[in-house]
């Protein structure tokens, strides 16, 4: 961005102000662009994105000036728009307490002591360490385990560990998870929580994450590396202490797809073999020689952060006591690393747009003809960025009561670059929020296309999972990948942006954003909301289906308290 981060929204709505009073003779195009023939709808998000991806905010970090900015500005356009506070203390805030953590440079050290020689892997150009939230100082030094990806799946006969011993060792391991699984097992294990906890279970006292080559032509390890010195963050509970970390694992490291060959090429192994078998499923789990000393320094400091809740209650009597979830994340990854002179990150695809549509969404509803019946949340979460733990808090410290959450509606990253015809939903289809989508986009008039990128795992990396987890059907919805356009391939358009601008200062508002497009999403979500609001039964999992076997728990207490309402 080059214009100045210091305009003010009054000054802003000045301008608006003249120029209406003009339209007999429009002025020029000013830099920031005018759309005269925009819906209100689709300028009331404009509006809002322009601001909430300006300079001023310095990129939404959760924890910062920039982002507190951001949340009030949220807050006061639900007050704006009728919905009442639900957070803490009847204000439109829910505190959120973390830990922030911070490498020190040079902090920590990967050595590799093999066949009587020490081999010492660069920090930021071969390894990093992980934040580490337990403890400033850790040091490990043990033998060491290659572990394939560290999936233990019994349903799909795989054992990563099968014929391995673990205990006080150090796991050596790639992301991911074999390419036979089907969508869904493969975005659960490959979560690195998942990963870890099975580490943890067989003994493991560190562990060492190794990049392939085909996870580095997506995100290049020197693009991270530069970003190095970015804080991370975890909830923090009651004690001072992190939450959902895991201590047992004294170090954590990261290592090059380029370096790897420093770790794995022993034993009549190579690291370019393991990088073909993990492609083909074939990997095998074995003992590597010699010893591994990891160590890591990290700051570590209290930090706070909140969300922003407002509710629209619903209308009736009985229903109105559960709640349909809308949820955004506000936040994004701040400053950092300059590109071509930009240090700040916008975050304006990502995601000040999924907020700006649900409040257009918040906006709608709340003027409906016909008002919902159940009650409707919306939440803007913080720390999305640093591993969804706004909605991660809210989960676990709802401010209304946990099972009258009935289904969530997440909203992140629409890349909205071209006018489509369709959207992305990604999830639907483990719940019965699959026929209430169907419904809802007809009645809207877009078509429904499949996730172009599986692989991606995407359902397990945004805020809905934090619902999830706690036995709440989701659906998230994103840009669609079909242009109005004969000739135009809005694939490539999203695929050029993940490259090029993803977690990038140009994510900002000078990209061609359709917001016509995030208009017609945010009527979708607001007509899935109203939906799910006025059913006479809330959604439920699908019989059999994984996420909602493994955390779909709420159904059974909801048929409980369903008959104990009828009585």
């Amino acid at each position: 961005m080059r214009h100045s981060p210091f305009r003010s929204v009054v000054g802003l709505c000045l301008i608006v102000t003249l120029a209406a009073c003009q339209r007999a003779a429009p002025p020029p195009p000013a830099p920031d662009g005018y759309d005269e023939s925009a819906g209100a709808d689709a300028r009331r998000i404009e509006s809002d994105l322009r601001f909430l991806a300006d300079d001023l905010l310095e990129g939404r970090e959760a924890g910062t000036r920039g982002y507190d900015l951001a949340a009030l500005y949220v807050a006061e356009r639900l007050r704006a728009i009728g919905l009442r506070p639900a957070g803490d203390d009847g204000r439109y805030f829910q505190r959120v307490p973390l830990l922030r953590a911070k490498r020190v440079d040079g902090g920590g050290s990967l050595v590799i002591h093999r066949d009587g020689a020490a081999t010492a892997l660069k920090f930021r150009e071969q390894f990093l360490p992980q934040l580490n939230f337990d403890r400033g100082d850790a040091r490990v030094s043990a033998a060491a385990v290659f572990v394939g990806q560290a999936v233990r799946a019994p349903e799909l006969q795989q054992d990563d560990f099968a014929g391995v011993d673990l205990r006080g060792k150090i796991a050596v391991l790639f992301h991911g998870a074999p390419p036979r699984f089907d969508t869904d097992r493969h975005a659960f294990y490959s979560s690195f929580r998942e990963k870890f906890a099975a580490l943890v279970e067989r003994g493991a006292i560190g562990a060492v994450i190794v990049s392939t080559d085909d996870e580095e032509k997506r995100q290049p390890w020197a693009r991270g590396a530069e970003n190095w010195a970015r804080p991370g963050m975890r909830l923090r509970d009651a004690d001072g202490r992190a939450l959902d970390t895991f201590p047992q694992l004294q170090v954590i490291a990261q290592v090059s797809a380029a370096s790897a060959g420093a770790l794995l090429d022993a034993g009549g192994h190579t690291a370019a073999a393991l990088f073909r078998d993990a492609r083909e499923g074939k990997l095998r789990s074995f003992a590597l020689p010699g010893t591994i000393e990891l160590s890591a320094q990290t700051r570590i400091e209290p930090a706070e952060s909140r969300n922003v809740v407002a509710v629209l209650p619903g209308t009736d009597a009985a229903l109105k006591r559960e709640h349909v979830l809308f949820s955004a994340h506000l936040d994004h990854i701040g400053i950092g690393a300059p590109v071509q002179g930009d240090a700040i990150y916008n975050g304006a695809l990502d995601n000040a747009l999924g907020v700006a549509i649900m409040l257009e969404a918040a906006q709608q509803l709340a003027r409906s003809k016909t008002p919902p019946k159940r009650s409707l949340l919306f939440v803007a979460v913080t720390a999305e960025e640093k591993g969804l733990l706004g909605a991660e808090w809210y989960a676990r410290h709802p401010t209304v009561p946990r099972d009258s959450l009935v289904a969530n509606v997440n909203m992140d990253m629409p890349v909205l670059l071209v006018p489509t015809r369709d959207v992305v939903p990604i999830g639907v289809e483990h719940s019965s929020l699959q026929a209430v989508l169907d419904r809802a986009a007809d009645e809207v008039g877009v078509s429904l296309s499949p996730d172009p990128s599986p692989q991606e795992s995407v359902f397990i990396r945004s805020d809905q999972f934090a619902f999830i987890r706690a036995g709440v059907p989701a659906v998230y919805l994103t840009g669609g990948v079909k242009a109005r356009q004969s000739g135009v391939d809005a694939g490539k358009h999203q695929r050029d942006f993940l490259s090029e601008r993803y977690h990038q200062p140009g994510d900002d508002a000078t990209q061609p954003i359709q917001y016509g497009d995030a208009a017609r999403l945010a009527r979708l979500n607001a007509r899935i909301g109203q939906s799910i609001a006025d059913a006479p039964q809330r959604p439920r999992w699908n019989a059999g289906d994984f996420f909602g076997e493994r955390f779909g728990g709420l159904d059974a207490r909801a048929s409980s308290r369903g008959a104990a309402a009828t009585r």
